[in-house]
């Protein structure tokens, strides 16, 4: 056994070590404990947790007395990989706007895992995400949950597809009205949408059809493959809707076909709390830390995801990142504690809840034996001005600092 302080970890000295005990920090799990105590890693897994624990033969203990130990934060929405940092047209791959619903885009086939903004994540605690395609389309395309270290976009991966893009408001009337094509309204958006969940459903009637009487299958059809995996309520409907009247609509067709569904943005939804309460769909609020860009962000404030949670809906916080650089998601959090949201529930949005909307909150999210070993440890509480990530873990693998 050998035993290190965290000031003092060298990523040489974790070479080798068949398992990690991070002694004596504060622990705050996120599943309703938080105490000072030990937490052991083996092959990526929180294998243990308690007060004291007997460290393994050949472990590496990790002295972490005076500081904050928390899950791994998860921004629930961003682009990153997608609209990559530094690149224009050469890395910008988050909109295929040459028509208006395109749900057979997979954001996989994408993702750039060299995109600076997964390296500056790490950085910042991040250590998943939810990303996918913009809101250029009324139907972007499916997104994935992943990892925020690798060098494989399919090995880091949690989920895929984690959802379907679809958008309301300014956005899609802007690309197609510009071209003269529908939508070049708000009903033009919204009927679109319902149309391709229509012609989804007849799609799925025929495949029926089909196992009966191969002569009545229809062509493969990949576009309607996705939209089938919302209907079949296997993924949401992602619905970016900044205005409080497109989030009721998007909320109206989510109901006309019982589907699944995660308001994105949100940017009004402190009008709406108790609808979206009663609703009983989950809140991704952002991004608030920008300039009031378009007239749909004519009522931004950090106070929405604060109120949304007082009326029971479940909250998570975004960046949109490159919007807001995916570091700054403890930030983010913090501004809405600052603007009334209670700490705990700001923490939550970033950890547990995000992991819920995600549904992913099986692996990620809490800090509980069997789930992955994502953590980071922080000098002090991470809504401090001074709070720094002194160690991050991704998998039990050490990704901060960097070597």
């Amino acid at each position: 056994m050998k035993s290190l302080k965290i000031s003092d970890l060298h990523l040489a000295q974790l070479s080798g070590a068949p398992s990690l005990l991070i002694r004596q920090g504060w622990i705050k799990t996120m599943a309703g404990e938080e105490y000072q105590g030990d937490i052991l890693l083996q092959e990526g897994k929180i294998s243990a947790m308690g007060l004291q624990i007997a460290a393994p033969e050949g472990a590496l203990v990790l002295e972490a007395e005076g500081c904050m130990i928390l899950p791994g934060f998860i921004d629930a929405h961003c682009h990153v990989g997608l609209e990559e940092e530094i690149y224009r047209i050469e890395g910008d791959d988050c909109n295929e706007m040459t028509e208006p619903i395109t749900p057979e885009m997979r954001a996989l086939d994408g993702i750039h895992p060299e995109d600076e903004g997964l390296r500056d994540a790490r950085l910042g605690g991040v250590t998943a995400v939810y990303t996918g395609p913009g809101s250029g389309n009324v139907i972007g395309g499916t997104g994935v949950v992943m990892k925020t270290y690798g060098k494989v976009v399919d090995q880091m991966v949690i989920r895929e597809p984690a959802g379907l893009k679809i958008a309301l408001g300014e956005n899609p009337k802007a690309v197609y009205g510009e071209q003269k094509k529908m939508p070049m309204t708000r009903m033009g958006t919204a009927a679109l949408l319902r149309q391709a969940l229509v012609d989804a459903e007849t799609y799925r009637e025929k495949l029926s059809l089909g196992d009966s009487d191969p002569d009545k299958l229809p062509e493969r059809d990949l576009g309607m493959e996705a939209i089938a995996k919302v209907l079949e309520k296997e993924i949401p409907l992602r619905a970016h809707a900044h205005r409080s009247d497109d989030i009721m609509t998007a909320i109206r067709i989510a109901r006309e076909f019982q589907a699944d569904l995660v308001i994105e943005h949100c940017t009004e939804g402190h009008k709406l709390a108790a609808e979206l309460a009663q609703a009983g769909y989950p809140a991704v609020v952002g991004p608030s830390l920008t300039n009031r860009a378009k007239v749909e962000l004519k009522d931004k404030t950090f106070k929405t995801p604060g109120v949304l949670a007082q009326h029971g809906v479940k909250v998570a916080i975004m960046t949109d990142h490159p919007v807001i650089p995916l570091e700054q998601l403890p930030l983010c959090a913090a501004l809405a504690v600052k603007a009334g949201m209670p700490e705990e529930e700001a923490l939550k949005a970033i950890t547990i809840n995000a992991a819920e909307i995600l549904a992913v909150d099986q692996r990620i999210g809490s800090l509980e034996v069997g789930k992955d070993a994502d953590l980071v440890v922080w000098s002090e509480h991470p809504f401090g001005m001074t709070a720094r990530p002194l160690l991050v873990l991704i998998d039990g693998k050490v990704v901060h600092p960097e070597e």
